[in-house]
């Protein structure tokens, strides 16, 4: 018998706000978004924003992050890091070497133009404290706890083959 274990990550969501609008991101998880994370729990961050080339608006983050920049061309809704210490925000297209931070949830051209506005900005970033996990602990003494995709639980061993919930984590077992 063959099990393959899959660990679901949680995701980081962000709220970015403007004036008196805001608006969800969803983090790349790297060493840039970790660092990005641990100031974020200690505080929001606010960020004074201008635009840039007429497709981005961009602005100094309170320090530098670790960057892993790799070619990349922008879609609108992108958030980029740029130089380690530049938040980017694309409303347009570009086409540089940036470290990824994110995306923001559900973009199109029309609504960032209407949320980011024009000339400059102050932008307030958090953490969306209504997602992500808080903690996580390990129950290694537990007996292995076997549901179904349907939420039964399975108590005839051997497993027969197919995909299980054994212990919180998706699992396909083989024979």
């Amino acid at each position: 018998m063959t099990v393959i274990s899959f660990m679901a990550s949680a995701q980081t969501k962000v709220l970015l706000k403007v004036g008196g609008n805001t608006i969800t991101a969803t983090l790349t998880d790297n060493e840039a978004t970790r660092e990005l994370t641990k100031l974020l729990e200690q505080g929001d961050i606010t960020i004074r924003m201008s635009d840039y080339g007429g497709f981005e608006k961009v602005g100094a983050l309170p320090r530098s992050f670790s960057t892993s920049n790799t070619q990349i061309t922008t879609v609108p809704g992108d958030i980029m890091l740029y130089q380690g210490n530049q938040m980017v925000i694309f409303y347009g297209s570009n086409s540089w070497s940036y470290t990824r931070l994110g995306k923001i949830d559900g973009a199109t051209v029309s609504n960032l133009r209407q949320f980011l506005g024009n000339g400059d900005v102050t932008l307030t970033l958090s953490l969306d404290s209504s997602s992500g996990i808080d903690d996580v602990t390990a129950d290694g003494d537990k007996a292995e706890l076997v549901y179904d995709l349907n939420g039964r639980r399975v108590t005839k061993k051997p497993i027969a083959p197919g995909i299980y919930i054994i212990n919180g984590k998706k699992t396909i077992v083989r024979q």
